[in-house]
């Protein structure tokens, strides 16, 4: 199925009464995953897409390829951790941004269905992705550098505790960090009511329930107070309209005062993970083209092209 180039103020129109329904503290946990699989019907995938179950570190997992089912592991992979809070979100919601990621980058993306909250609290879902990404490099055969991690929201904030764990625990440093409008420190409450897509009453009940028990003060759960020396090249991308943007710009703002080379793009007219509506609207696909692009490059540093 062809891609549908939505104008902005139609998409934005169509898409903010969905999320007010389905993104609402007062409803379930049940109910508001089961709304968002319900809509992630109209998030097209890719013609020639290849979509493969599997278990990763004990979860299930599905393994998206262009093409042949058969991954090209020279290829390298990316690691996909979606987003939703940590208490909502799915494979089906996230598919499609995947698929394209896969047909983009031309390497498999692997999306991991960690565990999730207020079922599952921290650090449940750290350690799936800790546990996923061993088992990339220990059984199927990656190196860790051709394994970049990349996540959007709550799944950017995981990422990049994955990553911090990695290094720390097991000296595995992976090829990139590519995060779409990254949660990175759940403690902080949003300046603003919401955005198109969130609402800082359901931004604060995702926290708690996420947390559970824990240590807020734990990096783990609030990486951007973790260790930032030492991470891979990174790249983020935000909205300005999102309640997350300013949480961004003091994340990208630490990064480089750690000497991480960063990448940051400030999208406008865009809104939370629009990215996930890229067969829908063309400035979201032009967007995560650009994610793929910097995925390719950190997972395929030498390409044959460019040997000539």
């Amino acid at each position: 199925m062809r891609d549908i180039n939505l104008p902005l103020p139609v998409a934005r129109a169509l898409l903010g009464p969905i999320f007010r329904v389905s993104l609402n503290a007062r409803l379930p946990w049940r109910m508001q995953r089961l709304l968002l699989d319900l809509g992630s019907r109209a998030q097209f995938v890719p013609s020639g897409t290849t979509v493969h179950r599997l278990r990763l570190g004990g979860r299930p997992a599905e393994r998206i390829t262009a093409g042949s089912a058969r991954p090209n592991l020279s290829a390298g992979a990316v690691l996909y951790l979606h987003g939703g809070g940590y208490a909502v979100g799915s494979l089906a919601t996230h598919r499609s941004l995947a698929a394209r990621l896969a047909h983009e980058t031309g390497c498999a993306v692997y999306v991991l269905d960690y565990r999730l909250a207020p079922e599952h609290p921290f650090p449940a879902g750290l350690e799936d992705a800790e546990a996923a990404f061993m088992e990339l490099v220990g059984n199927i055969g990656y190196r860790p550098e051709q394994v970049a991690l990349s996540g959007d929201s709550a799944g950017g904030g995981l990422s990049l505790a994955t990553a911090q764990r990695l290094i720390a625990e097991h000296g595995y440093t992976p090829a990139a960090l590519g995060l779409i409008a990254p949660w990175v420190d759940p403690n902080q409450a949003p300046d603003k009511f919401r955005d198109l897509v969130i609402n800082r009453a359901w931004s604060r009940a995702c926290a708690a329930a996420y947390l559970g028990d824990g240590d807020g003060k734990d990096a783990g759960y609030a990486p951007l107070h973790g260790e930032l020396r030492g991470l891979p090249p990174t790249y983020v991308q935000v909205d300005i309209s999102e309640l997350l943007h300013s949480q961004c710009v003091e994340f990208v703002t630490a990064l480089r005062a750690a000497g991480v080379h960063v990448s940051f793009t400030e999208s406008k007219g865009l809104w939370h993970v629009a990215q996930l509506q890229a067969a829908l609207v063309g400035p979201a696909a032009a967007a995560l083209t650009e994610l793929a692009d910097f995925l390719r490059k950190a997972v395929q540093p030498v390409s044959i092209r460019d040997l000539g």
